[in-house]
């Protein structure tokens, strides 16, 4: 007698597989792809490289603007309520995106609409609570080098890939370049969480800024294609990191009654770091090459490595057990 064998799908994988899906959705969509898309963009439609980065400075908005409004959304319609309306409201913004006919002002509309829901999608399932809006200022102050350092991070690494794509076809990169490259990015963020996975003693965002600024400095010095390809594998072995050492160390630091107010502080800074970095970085870059948008890269990640050196391992000072995010 034949028995079948069936295979089985481990229990819980459906709501992980949906997470990871939203998650694709708010960065790999409505936020990084954009970056692949400049180029192409800016040669059809006339654009500078400010009004390209003022795309993402439009979806940086957006998301500061959702993640000071997921909180009373999440109140009405519940966590999972709000995840799924971010992830149907964003897919509206995309398609809504690929049929402005390139008008600028409605474009600058639709990425700002990418941004806000994606913040819904990304931030529903983690530190949002019933009082997740309510930034704890004494329990975040003694943080500030912290708060400072991720305000660059977060200003310095939307630039490289946002405007990645435009520093190849500015060196005639071929199609092949480009892709690869950016395939190469993206296996390294995959892998990047066993790279970046020993237990934090002492904070390790500071390494991680310092490889950020070396991986865009060695871009810069050079645009043969082997130099840029480990450029974009060190960046992207390196810049979800951060965000991850950020929460950690809150985590740490902060007491359990405080923690998502703490979280969402350091949320709402990354937001206006990624706002203003864009298109600041853009114009520079209109004067001085799209080379400037890696040294802007690099000379903030290098900056904020500097700070967190006053970042001490007292900082992390045992708060109970950590809220789950």
């Amino acid at each position: 007698m034949t028995q079948r064998l069936a295979w089985r799908a481990p229990a819980g994988w459906w709501p992980s597989a949906r997470l990871a899906l939203g998650t694709a959705s708010a960065l790999g969509l409505a936020r990084f792809a954009y970056g692949l898309l400049v180029p192409a963009m800016r040669t059809e439609l006339h654009w500078s490289l400010a009004q390209a980065g003022a795309l993402t400075t439009a979806n940086g908005l957006g998301y500061l603007l959702g993640a000071v409004a997921t909180a009373p959304v999440a109140r009405r319609l519940g966590v999972p309520g709000t995840f799924r309306l971010g992830m149907v409201l964003t897919a509206a913004a995309l398609a809504a995106t690929a049929v402005t006919g390139g008008n600028y002002p409605v474009l600058l509309l639709t990425r700002a609409a990418a941004g806000f829901t994606g913040a819904l999608v990304f931030i529903a399932g983690g530190v949002i609570a019933s009082r997740a809006a309510i930034m704890d200022l004494r329990s975040v102050a003694r943080l500030w080098p912290v708060a400072v350092a991720y305000l660059l991070f977060a200003a310095g690494y939307i630039a490289y890939i946002t405007f990645l794509s435009a520093y190849l076809a500015a060196h005639h990169a071929s199609v092949t370049q480009v892709a690869l490259t950016w395939a190469l990015l993206g296996l390294a963020a995959i892998a990047a969480p066993a790279l970046w996975s020993r237990p934090i003693h002492t904070w390790p965002g500071g390494k991680a800024l310092a490889v950020l600024s070396a991986a865009a400095a060695v871009a810069l010095l050079s645009a043969a294609p082997t130099v840029v390809t480990g450029s974009a594998i060190g960046y992207g072995a390196t810049f979800l990191s951060v965000p991850a050492a950020i929460t950690t160390l809150v985590r740490k630091a902060i007491p359990p009654r405080d923690l998502t107010g703490a979280l969402a502080a350091f949320t709402v800074v990354f937001a206006a770091g990624q706002t203003a970095g864009p298109y600041l970085a853009g114009g520079l870059a209109d004067h001085y090459g799209t080379g400037a948008t890696l040294a802007w890269t690099a000379a903030l990640c290098i900056t904020g490595a500097a700070l967190s050196l006053v970042i001490r391992s007292a900082t992390l000072r045992p708060a109970g057990p950590p809220a789950p995010i």
